[in-house]
């Protein structure tokens, strides 16, 4: 259904009362005026009819007709109506327009009826003999108080038509007049009503459309006038709830944002409510895409989706863990929680995501470094106390075995100090990265390679070992000397042990404008793709029997990683099968 405006609505029910209003009063005087006219025009009739009774006396009797129907056509010139004398029986006896013997019997005439009750008959009807409409008027005529005869008059309404023309022209004309100024009225009115309300709806339409400095204009109207003094008051006041409304948005968008934990919120229907950033990185979907969307059509991991569906079955917060199959295989941590509407009731769920993936790989590395640890102590440790278990149980100690038995517990000895010492270092390490404690000074990179050297000469010479260096002498490290001389000796220690006889270990250093690097490079055996993604865990050896033999730990390469992460550096290898390895330590510049 079309809607009107109000200005039309008031313009036209003003109209329909005032015209109805007008309608109903023509109609009224109209209908008056004609009664007038018929009651006026019925006494003329009336008075007419008695003078006749009057003159009829005597004639009643006898042969008078001649004499009445002269007397009626006489009356009748006279006075311009139709005279009409009848018996008690009906029969017409003189007539001013029509000859009596032509007309038939007025016995059943309404007005002659009621005329032969006593009574002065009136009626309005349709002529017959003349045919037109015409007003009777009958009157009795009694002679000693028996009526003889009815004298009766009659004029046509073709004549008090003629007579109300005039008055209805004067009366449609004045209805016109004022129907005219009762639009004029109702149009001043209309707009005056109407202007008001409809700069109150535009001004309105500002304040829905987020313009809140916009101020009505009370108008004159008391009631508006109250009307535009509650909505200025009111748009002070949504003012004021918007900008707390969007303060307390921004706040929660730059919390949510700001946060590493995943939020993701749903409604009772299981559709995304919200994501915020984190969650949209660990998830990998598009913020815009979700909102509005089925859980299951944005996230496709069912245990996620049995996280919802059980929270929103049972509001009963609960931890999970939820492993999401990615190229990079994720862990998080769920912690599911009802979500709750302004009045406290169950709006829909809410699930904290925390992607403890790297913990989850701290503790796997933590467990198999203590399955390790237990492992390698294992070894020395059951030798020692086997050849020591022999020797004691021997009551005849050869010499040459007592010395052998003696020297494998002296080296198993020494595995387990290095170990030992090795597993001290590593936490050493990671203490010194969690704290900061460095010890960083500028110092001659050619002492410290020249202290790894020497370190490693007595292995070097023992397995025919060359080791060459180029590092030019004024070239100042910055960093701690005691830790940049063990990475670089674990390095040189690897490559002789790896490197067969007569071979060759070149250590080269070189200054670039942001780092400093150092390479290692040995002739050994090398290593696949795959193993070299792996060196660096502890423990984690290319040759098992080959390392364990020449005494290694398992713990060198992971030493020398941990000392270049508290140097803020890195390490990097390049390795070939059977064309030996290159292992290169970039140490970042520091200046005092």
């Amino acid at each position: 259904m079309a809607r009107r405006s109000l200005f039309s609505q008031i313009l036209l029910a003003f109209l329909a009362v005032i015209l109805v209003s007008l309608a109903a009063s023509i109609w009224e005087t109209s209908r008056s005026t004609r009664a007038f006219h018929l009651d006026q025009t019925a006494a003329t009739l009336e008075a007419h009819a008695k003078i006749v009774e009057l003159e009829m006396t005597g004639l009643f009797s006898g042969d008078n007709e001649p004499k009445v129907e002269a007397l009626c056509k006489e009356v009748g010139r006279l006075s311009g109506t139709r005279v009409t004398v009848i018996l008690p029986s009906g029969k017409v006896i003189g007539d001013s327009d029509e000859p009596p013997a032509q007309m038939d019997n007025h016995g059943d005439r309404p007005e002659v009826r009621e005329a032969l009750a006593g009574r002065t008959g009136r009626s309005v009807r349709y002529s017959h003999t003349l045919r037109q409409d015409w007003v009777y008027v009958a009157v009795p005529v009694r002679e000693n108080g028996a009526i003889i005869g009815i004298v009766r008059a009659s004029i046509s309404l073709a004549s008090v038509d003629d007579a109300l023309h005039g008055a209805y022209l004067r009366i449609s004309l004045a209805g016109a007049v004022v129907a005219l100024l009762a639009v004029l009225v109702s149009l001043f009115l209309a707009r005056r009503i109407a202007g008001p309300v409809s700069r109150m709806v535009a001004g309105t339409r500002r304040l829905a459309a987020g313009d809140f400095d916009t101020r009505l204009v009370p108008p004159d109207s008391l009631e508006l006038a109250e009307l535009a003094g509650a909505m200025n008051s009111m748009a002070g006041d949504l003012r004021e709830r918007m900008e707390t409304v969007d303060r307390q948005r921004a706040e929660l968008d730059a919390v949510l944002s700001s946060m590493e934990e995943g939020v993701l919120a749903v409604d009772r229907e299981e559709r995304v409510i919200s994501l915020n950033r984190a969650a949209v990185e660990l998830l990998g979907v598009n913020v815009q895409a979700s909102r509005g969307r089925d859980i299951r059509e944005v996230v496709r991991n069912v245990q996620l989706q049995e996280c919802v569906a059980r929270l929103l079955a049972s509001p009963v917060p609960f931890c999970e863990d939820v492993t999401l199959s990615t190229p990079d295989e994720r862990h998080l941590l769920v912690s599911a929680t009802g979500l709750r509407d302004g009045r406290g009731g169950e709006a829909g769920a809410l699930l904290v995501l925390q992607d403890v993936t790297e913990l989850r790989r701290l503790e796997r590395v933590r467990s198999d470094f203590v399955a390790n640890v237990s492992h390698e102590l294992r070894t020395p440790v059951t030798s020692i106390k086997g050849y020591a278990e022999t020797l004691l149980a021997e009551k005849q100690r050869d010499p040459e075995t007592l010395e052998r038995f003696l020297g494998i517990i002296v080296r198993q000895s020494d595995r387990l100090t290095a170990l030992v010492d090795d597993i001290l270092s590593l936490a050493r390490l990671e203490r010194s990265e969690s704290s900061g404690d460095t010890g960083f000074e500028q110092t001659n990179l050619a002492t410290i390679i020249e202290g790894a050297v020497q370190a490693c000469a007595p292995k070097a010479t023992e397995r025919q070992v060359r080791i060459s260096v180029s590092c030019a002498e004024d070239l100042v490290l910055g960093a701690n000397p005691a830790l940049a001389e063990q990475a670089l000796l674990n390095l040189l220690d690897n490559a002789v042990k790896f490197s067969e006889p007569g071979g060759e270990v070149r250590m080269a250093a070189q200054s670039f404008a942001d780092n400093i690097s150092i390479c290692v490079t040995d002739t050994g055996p090398g290593m696949a793709p795959e193993q070299q993604a792996r060196i660096f865990e502890r423990f984690y050896r290319v040759d098992r029997g080959r390392s364990r033999a020449m005494g290694g730990t398992g713990l060198g390469l992971s030493i020398v990683k941990h000392i270049m992460n508290v140097h803020g550096g890195r390490i990097e290898v390049e390795s070939e099968l059977g064309r030996g390895s290159r292992f290169s330590l970039f140490f970042p510049v520091r200046r005092t």
